[in-house]
């Protein structure tokens, strides 16, 4: 789990802003992920977007198209997140 939660800003597809809590970072089969939580959202669901490079060569976020994909982060998510939970019993 990261120490202390980042703000990071993304910007939609209708350009406006939505502010995001990162609460991870993980790899899973060679890809890195962002795990987040909306910071206005009072919901606890979690946002899961995939690192990936630009043409220019720069690092984005991007949504995960294959629900398999999706499916695969999640799980390995919340295994890490058992783990912790049993680490601090």
């Amino acid at each position: 789990m990261a120490e202390q939660d980042e703000v990071i800003t993304l910007i939609d597809e209708d350009g406006a802003e939505h502010d995001f809590n990162v609460i991870d970072v993980i790899e899973v089969e060679g890809s890195e992920y962002a795990i987040l939580l909306p910071v206005e959202d009072e919901s606890d669901e979690a946002v899961i977007l995939k690192f990936v490079n630009d043409e220019d060569g720069n690092e984005i976020l991007v949504e995960i198209e294959s629900d398999e994909e999706w499916e695969k982060v999640a799980d390995a998510w919340e295994e890490m997140v058992m783990a912790e939970e049993d680490k601090e019993r």
